[in-house]
């Protein structure tokens, strides 16, 4: 099998290569492009999601594909928590609706490990929805990669 191209930043991270990290996967998701975001995930990537497991890109991209089916107008943050060697443990919160016009926020831990040409051979999320108004939104840019000077969620309060 041909060995893939490396995705810097690489381990052993430091909190500045780690921080590059945690932005370049949120902006990732950003896209709401399941095909892309996969690629930064090994082959063979196992997920935990909630109460889901996901094995290998072809399950991760048909799981991003539904989830962004049903989460509309999603926005999402993620922070660096802690880092060491290869793993790396994020907190995020993301906003979007759903087909009925109901908003909700979404409150998760990851925690991520990856392989030595950069790409994520595991990752653990434990996440929890909260119904919110559309007047207690928080997440406020166009579609897309949230722009570098939008709050993060330490700043919001998260």
């Amino acid at each position: 099998m041909e060995k893939e191209a490396a995705r810097p930043p690489l381990p052993p991270f430091t909190r500045e290569s780690a921080a590059i990290k945690v932005r370049s996967a949120e902006d990732a998701w950003n896209t709401r492009e399941p095909g892309r975001v996969s690629l930064a995930y090994t082959i063979d990537s196992q997920w935990r999601n909630r109460s889901e497991f996901v094995r290998g890109r072809d399950e991760i991209v048909t799981f991003l594909a539904r989830k962004w089916e049903r989460e509309l107008e999603y926005r999402l943050i993620k922070e660096l928590w802690a880092f060491d060697g290869a793993r790396i443990a994020v907190r995020f919160a993301y906003e979007c609706h759903d087909a009925a016009g109901k908003w909700w926020r979404s409150y998760g831990n990851e925690n991520w490990e990856f392989d030595e040409s950069g790409l994520m051979k595991v990752r653990h999320a434990s996440i929890n929805d909260l119904a919110i108004t559309e007047s207690e939104r928080l997440f406020h840019w166009p579609l897309g990669r949230r722009p570098d000077d939008h709050p993060g969620l330490s700043d919001l309060g998260l």
